[in-house]
């Protein structure tokens, strides 16, 4: 055993040992009518910035085993994937704060008397934050597979089990990464909306570093909050450093290409990782496991033997899956339509249709500016492993700020420039959204192979040509996953955008997520669930009306 592998068994023990501590504070007593004091001593910072990263590492966990499940699901199943993905849409839509009204009351009584019930309703809102773009990305990758993978998996009649480990999930490994590197960031967003909760009138707090930050606006104090600030940099950093950057140097020997790259990306950490003997001695020990696990994998069938139907036999089943599915949608819409009537009448959804116009018009200002500031960024940043690890921890660090944290500048220099909040609330909604497309950018242009870079060098193919014949038809696919994901990320982020507070400022801008927000604060579930289901609508809308389509010319025309 070398001193590598000693080294790399000590930092394992000292993270384990490091995750018991932090843990034990999860499972305190708690009532709400005693709620958690947030101590805002700087000294606090890094137990509070540790029991964020266990929950955001929890959320991620998570997310990526209902990536799995969820998008596979839908790119297999011709029936499901006709409800599972305007769900996926409808899902991205609903709010954080949405979930969280509902997660915290359901939390709470299922964990009585202990923190774990808060605790798992934050992992739970940092969760809605992450998944959707992952399971979207994922989704993408399955449903335009590389022609000539599909062949050598048939031809080698894999089972349905091996052609997801060893086909399906390598050729989706890079978009996969980089979409679970953004929504961790989109994670940090909502950092503070999961750890300091307000809801019906009634407030919660979880230490750690986003409930920290929000204490330190309420009071004012812009000392403390450049300390969370700078806390914040240093997690981000070594985040990307330790976790992200070895992933994604790692997630290059995925890329499909015949010519070996010039330059690839490279990791210190993984480099060390990779002189250790721990992986080769953890892999041979688990070794009759995997055997184990794909003998049993054989009962899924092979992927040459796709299930033949009559079409009498298919339309019948089409039929009857419509009708059922129809009348539960029904029955819920239904059951919603006449609660809202019981209690407000359904006059309530004219405001948050009126208002919804009003985000609306933000949301398409911010999508069409980032595309032009972004898309161009991104493939220049793609085409460079050099330019990719200088640029990366950056553009992460900008990712991951939660809007809350600038809230105090954002306030002075609105104030100070006679900006209204109106217009002001765009640039806001940006640190939420706007990363998406620029992180599926950097993806797709990774994701060109070397050898058609080359071969439009040889030919000496430059400028709009370049981008016409290789570049755009490159990075459409993954452009397009960021577009919906940045989408239903702009209106979620409308709702910390359009209230601004800091000490005893607040600017309110005229919009949903303003309406939504003030909803959720006063425990009007009625007005909440209206903004709710309205903001759902105009998602839904926008991406059938625009990113769908978009969606169905990716797979027909732009994969490789």
């Amino acid at each position: 055993m070398s001193w590598v592998d000693v080294v790399v068994a000590g930092v394992i023990l000292l993270l384990l040992y490091a995750t018991l501590r932090v843990g034990q504070g999860t499972t305190v007593s708690f009532t709400p009518d005693q709620p958690v004091e947030i101590d805002t001593d700087p000294g606090r910072l890094p137990y509070y910035g540790a029991r964020s990263l266990l929950r955001m590492f929890i959320a991620l966990a998570v997310s990526t085993v209902f990536t799995f499940v969820y998008a596979y699901a839908a790119a297999k199943s011709r029936r499901l994937e006709r409800v599972l993905i305007p769900a996926l849409d409808i899902l991205q839509s609903v709010p954080v704060l949405a979930f969280l009204t509902v997660a915290v009351t359901g939390f709470l009584a299922l964990f009585p008397g202990s923190l774990l019930g808060l605790e798992c309703a934050a992992i739970f809102a940092i969760f809605t934050s992450q998944a959707w773009n992952m399971a979207f990305g994922l989704y993408h990758s399955l449903t335009s597979l590389p022609r000539e993978l599909d062949e050598v998996s048939r031809s080698f009649r894999l089972t349905r089990w091996m052609r997801f480990w060893k086909v399906e999930l390598p050729a989706g490994m890079i978009g996969l990464v980089w979409n679970g590197m953004m929504s961790f960031g989109g994670g940090w967003f909502f950092l503070v909306a999961s750890e300091a909760i307000s809801v019906n009138n009634q407030s919660y707090a979880l230490p750690g570093i986003g409930s920290y930050a929000g204490a330190a606006i309420a009071d004012g104090d812009l000392g403390k909050v450049g300390w969370a600030i700078l806390t914040m940099a240093v997690m981000v950093t070594g985040v990307n450093f330790l976790f992200w950057r070895p992933l994604t140097a790692w997630a290059e020997r995925f890329k499909n290409e015949q010519a070996e790259a010039d330059e690839i990306q490279r990791s210190l950490v993984l480099e060390f990782l990779r002189r250790s003997q721990w992986p080769q001695v953890i892999g041979g020990a688990l070794r009759p496991v995997h055997r184990a696990v794909n003998r049993a994998g054989r009962l899924l069938g092979t992927s040459d033997r796709p299930l033949v139907t009559s079409p009498a036999r298919r339309r019948a089943g089409d039929i009857v899956f419509a009708a059922v599915t129809g009348a539960l949608i029904l029955w819920g819409l239904f059951d919603l339509a006449r609660y809202l009537y019981e209690r407000t009448g359904l006059g309530v959804f004219g405001e948050p249709l009126l208002l919804g116009l009003v985000t609306l018009g933000r949301v398409v200002v911010l999508l069409v500016g980032a595309t032009l500031i972004w898309v161009p960024i991104g493939v220049w940043i793609g085409f460079s492993p050099k330019l990719t690890k200088i640029v990366q921890p950056v553009v992460q660090i900008l990712a991951s700020f939660p809007a809350n944290f600038l809230f105090p500048l954002a306030v002075w220099f609105f104030l100070k420039t006679g900006i209204s909040i109106n217009i002001g609330g765009i640039l806001l909604m940006a640190l939420g959204a706007q990363w998406y497309i620029l992180f599926n950018t950097i993806a797709g242009a990774m994701g060109i192979p070397t050898d058609l870079r080359e071969a439009m060098d040889d030919l000496g193919v430059r400028g709009w040509q370049r981008w016409k014949r290789l570049i755009i038809p490159g990075i459409f696919p993954a452009y397009v996953t960021g577009g919906i994901t940045a989408s239903g990320g702009a209106w979620n982020a409308s709702i910390v955008s359009e209230v601004v507070v800091f000490g005893s400022t607040t600017l309110t801008a005229t919009g949903l997520g303003a309406y939504i927000a003030e909803a959720t604060e006063a425990g009007d579930f009625p007005k909440l669930l209206a903004g709710v289901m309205v903001m759902s609508l105009y998602v839904v809308g926008l991406n059938r009306v625009v990113w769908r389509r978009l969606y169905r010319l990716a797979e027909s025309r732009y994969s490789l």
